[in-house]
């Protein structure tokens, strides 16, 4: 677990470092998307596509997002598939394999280290609320298959705002939904992009770093990075 560059770690008391509100980023933040993979393989399609295609998914709907446009994340989602599945020869129809895919949603997981770490965080007295790019229905359904639904006040998504992350106004519109300045909310997500953004937008934010990577130089720096959400809880107790 590690500070972010020029602010120690033990600056003030836990209370004085914890926020109001923590924002949390769903798709690979809360949940295991590694089980797509096999969805992939299911269908004769390399296992290694389902990165690619998380990957350009993100990528266009930046793109778009730059423009002011609000893609659904599900119809893009959807199309990326058509796009990448296409060419290739699969054990079913093009249609019957992107349903196979996409259906994958509905059965992940969240990681190992959530339940107990969010159960913790919110026994701490901060407010949970999510924000995702994706639709609440699968944070909806992902916390409950948890047993977590309860301890979160808001499940929020770019769709509801207009605007997807890393656009400031995404976060401003959660920030408006939970009545609160940015300075008194942390962001907490795997993506250095989100965690850019947020900064950007004037929140602290978390670095959920489970994979033990190096985090970009280009982008701002999170006021923590952890290795897991239990981590987390121990920073801010």
């Amino acid at each position: 677990m590690n500070p972010a560059e020029g602010i120690p770690s033990e600056r003030g008391t836990a209370a004085d470092r914890r926020p109001a509100v923590l924002v949390f980023d769903v798709n690979e933040t809360l949940s295991d998307m590694a089980p797509l993979a096999d969805r992939f393989a299911e269908i004769d399609a390399d296992p290694v596509l389902a990165r690619t295609w998380f990957a350009s998914l993100l990528r266009d709907g930046f793109a778009l997002a730059v423009s002011d446009v609000n893609p659904s994340f599900g119809a893009q989602a959807s199309e990326q598939l058509q796009l990448l599945l296409g060419s290739l020869d699969l054990n079913r129809d093009l249609d019957d394999a992107i349903a196979h895919v996409l259906g994958g949603f509905a059965e992940l997981r969240c990681h190992p280290d959530v339940a107990v770490g969010i159960h913790a965080l919110s026994a701490l007295g901060l407010r949970l609320v999510t924000l995702t790019n994706g639709a609440t229905s699968v944070a909806q359904r992902l916390l409950d298959d948890a047993g977590l639904i309860d301890t979160f006040e808001l499940l929020l998504s770019a769709e509801q705002a207009g605007f997807w992350k890393p656009d400031p106004r995404a976060y401003a519109y959660a920030l408006s939904r939970c009545g609160v300045q940015a300075a008194e909310a942390m962001l907490v997500s795997v993506h250095p992009w989100d965690t850019d953004g947020a900064r950007r937008a004037g929140l602290s934010a978390a670095w959920v770093n489970r994979s033990g990577v190096d985090y970009p130089s280009y982008f701002r720096t999170p006021l923590v990075d952890v290795d897991s959400m239990v981590d987390l809880v121990d920073w801010l107790s």
